[in-house]
């Protein structure tokens, strides 16, 4: 990995859940969570299927029923028989420590429970029903995510922390008095898990907030004081470009400082959009960083006055949906091809120069240039290609310049 002036990892424990590593050395994480209701075993599993094909590594999904509970299992039967073995997190509210006891078979297939503190119980019974979770976490060798919102604090730990808070003698601000209730709601309640019986390396933590000033400030307190992993996102991020741009402010930063082990962009799809369109934004994330390659990257100009037409944005547009089409079949036989760039340029200006820089790129002509559009591979020009035809042909060389740098002998 080259060096991108990233901070050192913030040192955590590793937390299993299934096949994957969270913290210590590996990868950050990427996971989603479906919206599909769970007790429509078909269509949830279909959802989970379609997510872990778009890239996500972990996929949560709600427990928030009987009923939905009892599908858990058949969700995971199904996801086998399709050769998925994405590991699912159950998300638990309010009710999670009477699922679990119902359903013994759901508290065996999920890899992992998620728990909010401010959604356990109220009083004695908070204590009681959150040991109860954790009973079932250590009987089912599970790890936990304890994870805290700021939408639905523990409210007696804030009313606590806001009397305290008043008998100083200068009183911090509402918010930081927030803050301090989230970050610490979270290591009370990993403190109480592990008196309960919970390893410590079965824990995950997270801090989630709506706004991007606070988030930054909740995991770098979070990060000094523990080593748990850390589960980064805004809790609704939003929908469309806020969306993207909220949750790609925040997590840079963190990620920069080396704050983060698993994230999920929380973005709200547009109607009848993809859920996986939050799984592509989390891995751009994470590549655009230099912390991950998931696929080919598609260097494109903007256009300009000098750009004669609305070609070469298509051409952009049409090779980076190829490329994420065909990463599936790649990774299987070509090592490395995720970190290749291509470059679709639209006129002279930069378009030599940055198809060079790139593994395999075209410069295509603009106003007033001859038209014909030169191909780069490493730096070399290898081919001009003009006429009607060019998209299909630079795509195949794309195919060719794959199979020869990233393929093995005799595939």
């Amino acid at each position: 990995m080259p060096d991108h002036g990233l901070c050192p990892r913030h040192p955590t424990v590793s937390v299993r859940i299934g096949q994957v590593l969270v913290g210590g050395s590996a990868p950050v994480v990427v996971q989603s969570m479906t919206n599909t209701d769970t007790t429509d075993a078909v269509r949830t599993a279909i959802q989970c299927a379609e997510l872990a094909q778009a890239g996500s590594e972990l996929v949560r999904i709600t427990v928030n029923s009987r009923e939905a509970a009892a599908a858990v299992p058949e969700i995971r039967e199904r996801l086998e028989r399709m050769g998925c073995n994405v590991p699912l997190i159950g998300d638990f509210h309010f009710n999670g420590h009477k699922l679990l006891a119902a359903e013994p078979a759901c508290a065996e297939a999920l890899a992992k429970y998620r728990i909010n503190p401010g959604n356990v119980g109220r009083g004695r019974r908070r204590d009681e029903q959150f040991a109860r979770m954790i009973e079932f976490a250590c009987r089912y060798d599970k790890p936990v995510r304890i994870g805290v919102n700021w939408g639905s604090l523990d409210q007696e730990l804030l009313a606590r922390k806001l009397d305290e808070n008043a008998r100083l003698t200068q009183p911090q601000a509402l918010n930081d008095v927030m803050h301090a209730a989230l970050v610490d709601s979270a290591l009370e309640s990993a403190a109480k898990a592990e008196g309960y019986g919970l390893a410590h390396d079965h824990i995950i933590l997270s801090c989630k907030l709506s706004e991007v000033q606070g988030l930054i400030r909740a995991y770098r307190t979070l990060a000094g004081r523990c080593d748990y992993p850390l589960h980064l996102g805004l809790t609704e991020a939003g929908m469309g470009s806020k969306g993207i741009v909220a949750s790609a402010a925040g997590l840079a930063v963190l990620l920069q400082e080396g704050i983060g082990d698993t994230i999920r962009i929380s973005l709200t799809p547009e109607p009848g959009a993809a859920r996986s369109g939050e799984v592509v934004v989390a891995q751009e994330i994470l590549q655009a960083l230099g912390l991950r390659s998931f696929t080919p990257q598609v260097v494109a100009c903007p256009g300009c006055g000098r750009t004669s037409s609305d070609y070469f944005q298509q051409l952009a547009g049409q090779i980076q949906g190829w490329l994420r089409a065909r990463m599936p079949v790649w990774k299987e036989h070509y090592a490395g091809v995720e970190s290749m760039s291509v470059a679709v340029m639209g006129c002279v200006v930069n378009g030599p120069g940055e198809s060079r820089h790139a593994n395999i790129g075209i410069s295509l002509p603009g106003s007033g240039e001859v038209p014909v559009a030169p191909v780069y591979e490493d730096g070399e020009k290898t081919v001009t290609l003009k006429g009607d035809d060019i998209a299909a042909e630079f795509q195949n060389l794309v195919q060719a310049y794959v199979v020869r740098t990233y393929g093995k002998a005799g595939d």
